[in-house]
């Protein structure tokens, strides 16, 4: 009598994964949006008036760091959830 070709082994099943939905804190999008706010606002305010209180003292830093704040905000996009 031939032998039977059956699996003696029992078929794999993955570990079942957590259905736990993981949340982003509260402040996340507000810092988020603020952020990109704060950025083109600060961009913009040097283009419009340069030789703003503070502003003019920086001369091209300013688009460093109006761009800075746009890039937090990304970053923080993306440990959104």
């Amino acid at each position: 009598m031939p032998k039977s070709k059956t699996r003696k082994k029992a078929v794999y099943t993955p570990p079942q994964t957590s259905q736990q939905v993981k949340m982003s804190p509260r402040w996340l999008a507000p810092v988020m949006v603020a952020s990109w706010i704060i950025g083109i606002l600060w961009i913009a305010v040097y283009y419009v008036a340069p030789n703003a209180p503070g502003l003019g003292a920086l001369h091209n830093w300013n688009l460093l760091i109006g761009f800075v704040f746009i890039i937090f905000g990304v970053v923080l996009s993306t440990r959104w959830r």
